[in-house]
C-alpha cells in the first residue's frame, strides 16, 4: 500500500486535550465527507471543512511506497527546530506534558483512517512516537493507536463510538452534544464553528459549557498562535 500524504510539518497541537504540545503533524490526503475542491463544497457531507487536505503538494507531501519510509520522514521533521511561534506556544502547555513525554504525531487528513494501517502504526512506534488520530468516526480505527480523537459530522454514520476525546464542532444542525454524551470516550469538546459567525459561536459554546459540565471549551488556539 502507497500513502498519499498532503504535508508533515512540526507544530504545537492547538485543539482539544492536548492543546500545547509540540507534534508532527502528519496529514493524509483525501477524504470520505468532502472531496476538498471548493466547487464540492455545497453537496458535501461536510461543508465546513477548513482545511487544505488536497493532493500531495505541500511540506513533505508525496505519495509514499513504504511505511518505514513515511515513519522516517516523520522522525525527521521532528528533529527539526522550532520556530518562535510554536516555542512561545509552549508556554500553554499543561505541566503533564512537561517532561519524559514520548514523541507525538497526529495523524489528521482529510480522513486518515483511509489510509493509516497496522503497518504504518508499527513503523511510528518503532520510531519511538506516541501516535494520535483526529477522525470523523465513519470507519473504525485498527489496533494500536495511543490517542483516539472523534469529531462527528452530521449526516454521516458514525461507527467509532469509543475513544479518548470526542470533539463536536458545534453548532451543526442534526448534531446536538446530548446525542453523544452515552459513547465511551473519557473527554467531550465542544470547538465553536469557525466562520462569519465564529464569536457568537463561541459565546454559545461557552455558556453550553457552563451548564453542561460533561463538556469542555476547545478553541482552535494555533489560528491565535499564527502557526500551522
Amino acid at each position: 500500500m502507497s500513502y498519499a500524504v498532503k504535508e508533515v510539518y512540526l507544530t504545537r497541537q492547538g485543539e482539544g486535550f492536548h492543546t500545547g504540545r509540540r507534534a508532527v503533524f502528519l496529514r493524509f490526503s483525501g477524504c470520505n465527507l468532502w472531496t476538498g475542491r471548493e466547487q464540492d463544497r455545497a453537496r458535501a457531507i461536510c461543508t465546513f471543512c477548513d482545511t487544505d487536505f488536497l493532493g500531495t503538494d505541500g511540506p513533505r507531501g508525496d505519495f509514499y511506497r513504504c511505511a518505514k519510509e513515511l515513519a522516517r520522514v516523520v522522525r525527521e521533521v521532528w528533529e527539526e527546530p522550532e520556530t518562535p511561534r510554536e516555542e512561545s506556544a509552549c508556554s500553554l502547555t499543561p505541566e503533564y506534558f512537561e517532561g519524559e513525554q514520548p514523541p507525538l504525531v497526529v495523524c489528521t487528513g482529510g480522513e486518515p483512517l483511509l489510509q493509516l494501517n497496522s503497518r504504518l502504526i508499527d513503523a511510528l512506534h518503532d520510531e519511538g512516537f506516541e501516535i494520535a488520530v483526529e477522525t470523523n468516526g465513519t470507519r473504525r480505527a485498527p489496533d494500536g493507536i495511543d490517542w483516539v480523537c472523534v469529531s462527528p459530522k452530521a449526516g454521516a454514520e458514525l461507527n467509532l463510538m469509543s475513544g479518548n476525546e470526542l470533539k463536536l464542532v458545534w453548532p451543526q444542525q442534526g448534531a446536538s452534544p446530548e446525542e453523544y454524551e452515552p459513547l465511551a470516550f473519557e473527554h467531550f469538546y465542544l470547538q465553536p464553528m469557525d466562520g462569519p459567525e465564529a464569536e457568537a459561536n463561541a459565546r454559545e459554546a461557552e455558556r453550553y459549557c457552563a451548564t453542561h459540565p460533561k463538556w469542555k471549551l476547545s478553541r482552535q488556539m494555533h489560528k491565535v498562535w499564527g502557526v500551522a
